[in-house]
């Protein structure tokens, strides 16, 4: 462990540095290119992702004949650094993605249509929302949209399952970050029986056709689900009763899904064999250590949009630069 944490502290030094040098290249009388300032961004991102012995995004893809069992405690795959190590991670992550987060809005007001659709899916008490917070610590609101799913409402009801996730979608240049999402129409009624089989079971095809489309049409979908242990959720329930600045967070029905836990592993379980593909594949992460969980996001998430080998965009074809300077001098 001592060596793998000094490995890491030396990676992240680095990543340090580069942030350092990419500050240079974009201050105030930096002649630095478009081109210079997106390899300094790369070097930057690649030292950062170094501290991995196995990136995430192959670590812990869900595979065939892969359980959910496999993944739920407190273990951090691919990543061999004590706690510290992941928060300066995460810190330094952020910042990389709130620059990254700059070139993808800039690239959508300019008619890219490359976007990035983040879901969250976990049991209660998986750390969800604590993770958004950590991750865009640094992010600019404009342009990234966070949605809660709960259960459908009346108008919800009335309309097809996608309706409702259709009208969240991130628009060009945006990331859109479902707490929740339609996956919930196919595990609720897969855990309680509250739809016919025959209604629901279909809704599998029905999502990886929606997702295949939205890929095509340049979106990201960085697909997670935070694998919490029971004895966690646990630990965090009885948290919520003994804090009174917390007890909003806590309903009669999470312990209803807590008694029905195999159940929902099952349907879980099915839902990633169904439903992961390669253009939108589930990430199981395990999830009782939440620097460790928001360490992985972070690094998907900074990944997906780095992976898309966007450039600045340059002028609007009426903008004469030399006129610009005239006019202002």
């Amino acid at each position: 462990m001592a060596d793998a944490t000094r490995r890491i502290d030396k990676a992240l030094d680095k990543a340090e540095q580069a942030l350092a040098k990419l500050d240079a290249v974009h201050g105030a009388g930096s002649t630095a290119s478009a081109e210079e300032r997106l390899r300094q961004a790369a070097r930057s991102s690649e030292l950062l992702s170094s501290v991995w012995s196995t990136p995430p995004a192959e670590r812990l893809a869900f595979r065939d004949g892969w359980r959910l069992s496999d993944a739920i405690g407190g273990a951090t795959p691919g990543f061999h650094g004590a706690k510290t190590d992941g928060e300066r991670f995460i810190r330094i992550s952020a910042d990389q993605i709130a620059r990254y987060q700059q070139l993808l809005y800039a690239n959508g007001l300019k008619g890219s249509r490359r976007r990035v659709l983040i879901i969250l899916q976990g049991m209660d008490a998986s750390g969800k929302g604590s993770l958004v917070k950590h991750v865009f610590r640094q992010g600019n609101p404009m342009g990234i949209h966070y949605h809660g799913f709960g259960a459908p409402t009346a108008e919800e009801r009335a309309h097809d399952f996608l309706w409702r996730v259709e009208r969240e979608l991130p628009r060009p240049g945006w990331i859109a970050v479902f707490d929740r999402s339609h996956y919930e129409d196919v595990v609720m009624p897969h855990v309680w029986g509250t739809l016919p089989e025959e209604e629901w079971r279909p809704r599998y095809r029905r999502i990886v056709d929606f997702e295949r489309a939205l890929a095509a049409d340049g979106c990201a979908i960085v697909k997670i689900f935070l694998a919490v242990s029971p004895e966690e959720q646990k630990r965090h329930f009885l948290g919520r009763l003994d804090d009174p600045t917390k007890h909003w967070k806590f309903a009669m029905s999470d312990l209803d899904a807590r008694d029905r836990w195999d159940d929902y592993m099952a349907a879980w379980e099915e839902t990633f064999e169904r439903t992961s593909t390669d253009f939108a594949p589930w990430y199981v992460v395990p999830a009782d250590n939440r620097w460790y969980s928001r360490a992985v996001v972070s690094e998907l998430l900074r990944d997906a949009i780095a992976g898309m080998d966007l450039v600045w965009p340059g002028f609007d074809a009426d903008v004469d630069p030399d006129e610009v300077r005239r006019r202002l001098a």
